[in-house]
This record gives C-alpha cells, structure tokens and sequence, in this order.
C-alpha cells in the first residue's frame, strides 16, 4: 500500500509534527533582560527586580541590577534605612555593594554581580542590623539562567573602602556555605 503523500512530503510533515512537539531548547545567555527572584525554602518564587546583560567588546559583560522597591518593607536599622524583604520567621535587608565596582561578569565569574545581591538577615523581633548576619548569594548557571545559594559572610568587611576597588572582598575564604533551608530565602534565581 502507498502512503498518501508522496515520500519526501510526508517526511517533511511528519519532521514538522515533530518539531512542533518538541521542547524548543535555547542556551540561556548573559544577555538581556532577566528577572531577578527569590525562592522561599516553601518553594513560593518572589519576583524582586531584573538585572540588564549587556555583552562588551572586550568579552566581558556588564549588567545593571535594578530591584524592585515595592517588593520590599523599609526597615530603619542602626541609623540607616534598608529595603526588606518580610518572612514569616525572617527578615532579608537587601545591602548592595556601596563601592565603585567594574560591574560585569565574565565566563564563569560573577563576582561583581554577586556582590551587589548581598543581604543581610535578622530576627522580626530584633532592633539593629548586625552586619556580621550577612549572606552572599554564590551564583552557578544551571541551564536555565543563574541560581544564587546563599552564603554566610561578615558584611563588617565592606564597611570601609578597600584598598583594591577592582578585586571582589568577598572571596571564597570570606564566605561560609550553609545548610539547605537554613534561611527564608533559600536561593536566588535569574532567568
């Protein structure tokens, strides 16, 4: 029995069926507009703002990070107002690099934007900001974009300039890894 279509169109239908029911892949790429989340350890996604990848020519890319204010409670700790984000058992106060910086990322090295999603993290009962209740969230591509697993780190170290503006202060040596679920924010995403 003949097939209804000739050969080469009946291919050419069923290689069109196939490539409209297939997952359509995309490499995720440092450009771009990307929304900035947080996920909550109840796996809630809190949208908090976007970070701008702008590729350069000398292969770096710059970014622009711009968090969304309206997500976040102004809390007014050690003289000093913070934008914070309310858990049920936790406050995260986002504390952004004060210092010049290049702002850009490069490879596999996010540094520069991972200093500028540094939290600080307290009690709702607490007054003050104790710096040293600081997280710093390492990022890794997984495919989808950027994942952020949070860190433990003393936000005292950048409480004055350092002496080297272009090496990030926070270090692998600076940083603590911490427990799944050890916060109310348990990692950050940018897709």
């Amino acid at each position: 029995m003949k097939p209804a279509f000739p050969r080469p169109a009946w291919l050419l239908v069923a290689t069109a069926l196939l490539w409209a029911w297939a997952p359509q892949v995309q490499a995720w790429e440092l450009s771009g507009r990307k929304t900035l989340s947080a996920l909550t350890r109840d796996q809630q996604v809190l949208p908090i703002g976007h970070v701008d990848f702008t590729p350069q020519a000398d292969g770096r890319t710059a970014f622009t990070l711009s968090v969304d204010h309206q997500r976040f409670v102004d809390h007014f700790l050690s003289m000093k107002e913070f934008k914070c984000l309310q858990g049920p058992d936790e406050v995260l106060c986002h504390v952004p690099y004060p210092y010049t910086n290049p702002g850009t990322v490069s490879g596999n090295d996010y540094a520069w934007l991972e200093h500028q999603l540094l939290f600080l993290f307290k009690q709702p009962r607490d007054f003050g900001a104790k710096l040293w209740n600081g997280l710093y969230f390492r990022l890794e591509p997984d495919g989808e974009g950027l994942v952020g697993l949070p860190q433990a780190v003393d936000l005292n170290l950048i409480s004055a300039p350092p002496d080297d503006l272009l090496t990030p202060p926070y270090a692998p040596g600076q940083r603590d890894d911490l427990p799944p679920g050890a916060h109310w924010i348990a990692r950050l995403h940018i897709r």
